[in-house]
Order: structure tokens, then C-alpha cells, then sequence
């Protein structure tokens, strides 16, 4: 299955940097309405914890694909004494100027999202304009929990330069969800599940495919310490990957359809599908001594996702064309002095719109000059 990474990667523009110009929240978290303009400068908000920061990065998060950086129900987003949330944004990057809307519809259990007031029928469609790479504090125990977080940021890595990979995730997930209700259903016609499982085989054979081209890319660029930031290894794990190792695509797809239908009875009992790339993990190593993340410290960890996050970005602009929008929530924690001036040097260098944000605006100093900085408090916004 062709991926985003067949194509030259300039063709759309000159422009690279994706960045959004304007932002409207209505009725979200706790703003009432906010209406922002802003440029392609880095955006620093600062101010007290509970004030709306990351309210508003997870807001921008929802113009990309995917459920946002908190990965929260709908509901939840709606402000508490308000009605259905909206979110409006202006964008300009390489495929030009764009406008984007997104409404909760509690009646429907959906969010309706327009491209230049066409509805999409999911957010998967917004791949092809909006890129979003993030950081998080919840990412910051990613190397000590298990593989879910780890496989989750896997598909975000390799969604930031294959536009296709997310739609064939969702389509993944829907034929397994289909497969086990078939399974666990009074009668299931065997032929029908053969049917499927081949669909589910050659989703799964490209989705293994994406990944690899793009931990083989991430590997590259992090062979040597990155922008200031160390170099790392990066390893896929599965037991498919492991199965269908020096198979052609073909071969790997009938193998895995054929391990679908001999797991059936397994699968049925346990009311999961047992193999495939659902259950992935990606293993992270220092370069320099080989020692696994878990192992590491706290300081050393967030500094291998910040070489992580740099290097995603690289990629994206050597086979995309485009720097993807980047949201940075309390990005310096953990950080020394060092580090933090490292990672705003390496932002600015790589010329990105990021948007940080952190309790101390003393922290953001390096970006002092080069980024619009902007205090927040009870939902309000200060230019300072």
C-alpha cells in the first residue's frame, strides 16, 4: 500500500511552517469565548496552574487528527455552565490558507468538523493539512508504564509524515471490532470471517509497514545527539513483527490472515484479538550506553522525548515539506538550564509556531525576543 513517504516531499509549496493565525474557542473547558490572533512566532503562555493553558493547547491539539492531546471524551470539553463547545481557526502552511471548525453535537454523540466549510466525516481527513506533534506531563512516565502510551506515540511518530497512516489505524480497529462480534455473536459464517480477516491482514501489513519506514527514518536522525538533546535507539517490538520478519508483503498478509483464523476459538473466549499490531510496543535505548529508558532518570527521560519530538519534526520537514503545528505543555520540567535553552534554540531554529506553556515565565527566557508571550489567568489572556 503506497504511504505519504512515495511522494517528493516540497511539491505542495514553498511555505513550511504550519501555523494557526487565528483561534476562536466558544463554551470549551473554561473559556466562555476567546477570540486570538497570532502570527508564526512562537507562543509562550504563562501563569498560574488551573488558569486555562493547557485547555487552550488541547484545543489546537483537536485541529489535527485524533481525539487531542488528553485523548478526553467530548463531554468533557464542553464548559460546565454552557452549551456545546466550538472551536474556529485560520491555519496557513504549505497547502495554503485554510479554516477549520469544529462543533460538539451532543444529540449526534459527534463532533462536526468542516475544511473550508466542507464537513469532513472524521477527523482522520484533516491528516492532509494539519500536523501536530506534542509534549505533555502525562508523557512523562511513557517509558514506565505499559506498551498502550508507547504504541499510541508510535502512530502519532508516524502519522507526522504519512498523512494515510491514521485512516488505516481507524479502519484497522473498526474490522477487529467487527471480527469479535462476529466471534462472540450466535452464529459466525466462516466464510465472512475469512473475508474480513484478509482486510484486517492487509490494514495490518501496511500499518507495520508505516511504522517501520518511520522508526528506520526517526533512527537515522537520532544516531547522534540531536539540537542538544542525546542520541537514541529506537526498537519496534511484536510478536506479528517477529512472525512475518523477511516476508514480502504478500506472504505476510496471508500468513497473519491465516494465525487470525487458526486464533478464532482463543480470540472468542478472551473476547480480544490476540495478535497484530494493536499490541506493538516501541523500545526506546540510550545511544551512547544502550540503557533502557525505563532505567534512566527523570531528567534523562524528558530529555529523550524532547530528542524524540525534534527528530519527528525534522522528518516531517525532509518528507513532508511542512512543519507541524507544536504544543508544548510544561515543557521544562525536568529540564536543567541547559536543556531548557537547548530545546527554545532548537524551536527556533527549526522555525516551528510552538506554543509552551509553564507557571514560571522566568523559565521561557531564551525566547525572549523571538516569541509572543502571553499570561493567562481565569481564562484570560494578557499580551506582556
Amino acid at each position: 500500500m503506497a504511504t505519504a513517504f512515495d511522494h517528493a516531499a516540497g511539491s505542495a509549496s514553498d511555505r513550511r511552517t504550519l501555523a494557526v493565525h487565528r483561534l476562536e474557542l466558544g463554551q470549551f473547558r473554561n473559556y466562555r469565548r476567546l477570540v486570538l490572533e497570532t502570527d508564526d512566532r512562537p507562543v509562550v503562555l504563562f501563569g498560574p496552574n488551573g488558569a486555562g493553558k493547557t485547555n487552550l493547547l488541547e484545543a489546537l491539539s483537536l485541529l489535527a487528527p485524533g481525539r487531542g492531546l488528553r485523548g478526553a471524551r467530548l463531554a468533557e470539553m464542553d464548559r460546565r455552565d454552557g452549551g456545546p463547545f466550538r472551536i474556529a481557526a485560520r491555519l496557513a502552511g504549505p497547502a495554503g490558507p485554510v479554516e477549520i471548525r469544529i462543533r460538539h453535537r451532543p444529540e449526534e454523540g459527534r463532533r462536526r468538523i468542516e475544511l473550508d466549510g466542507r464537513g469532513l466525516a472524521g477527523s482522520a481527513e484533516l491528516a492532509d493539512v494539519v500536523t501536530a506533534v506534542w509534549l505533555t506531563p502525562a508523557m512523562d512516565r511513557l517509558f514506565l508504564e505499559g506498551p498502550a502510551a508507547r504504541r499510541r506515540l508510535l502512530d502519532r511518530l508516524t502519522l507526522a509524515v504519512d498523512p494515510g497512516h491514521g485512516r488505516r489505524v481507524a479502519a484497522f480497529e473498526r474490522a477487529l471490532r467487527e471480527r469479535l462480534r462476529l466471534l462472540t455473536g450466535p452464529r459466525a459464517d466462516p466464510a465472512w470471517l475469512a473475508v474480513l480477516e484478509r482486510r484486517i491482514a492487509a490494514l495490518a501489513v501496511a500499518i507495520l509497514a508505516a511504522r517501520r519506514q518511520v522508526v528506520a527514518g526517526l533512527a537515522g536522525e537520532l544516531a547522534r545527539p540531536v539540537m542538544g538533546f542525546p542520541a537514541l535507539a529506537l526498537k519496534v517490538r511484536g510478536e506479528l513483527e517477529a512472525e512475518v520478519a523477511g516476508l514480502s508483503a504478500l506472504a505476510a498478509e496471508e500468513h497473519y490472515a491465516a494465525r487470525l483464523g487458526a486464533l478464532r476459538r482463543r480470540d472468542a473466549e478472551l473476547g480480544r484479538t490476540t495478535l497484530g499490531p494493536h499490541r506493538s510496543d516501541l523500545l526506546v535505548r540510550a545511544g551512547d550506553s544502550g540503557e533502557p529508558a525505563a532505567r534512566c532518570s527523570s531528567g534523562r527521560q524528558k530529555a529523550m522525548l524532547c530528542a524524540l519530538l525534534l527528530a519527528q519534526i525534522r522528518l516531517a520537514r525532509a518528507w513532508r515539506g511542512q512543519l507541524p503545528l507544536v504544543l508544548l505543555d510544561e515543557p521544562m520540567t525536568h529540564l536543567d538550564a541547559d536543556r531548557r535553552r537547548a530545546l527554545a534554540e532548537a524551536v527556533v531554529a527549526l522555525g516551528c509556531q510552538a506554543w509552551f506553556t509553564g507557571t514560571d515565565r522566568e523559565a521561557f527566557a531564551p525566547l525572549a525576543g523571538r516569541a509572543r508571550f502571553l499570561h493567562v489567568d481565569g481564562a484570560r489572556l494578557d499580551e506582556t
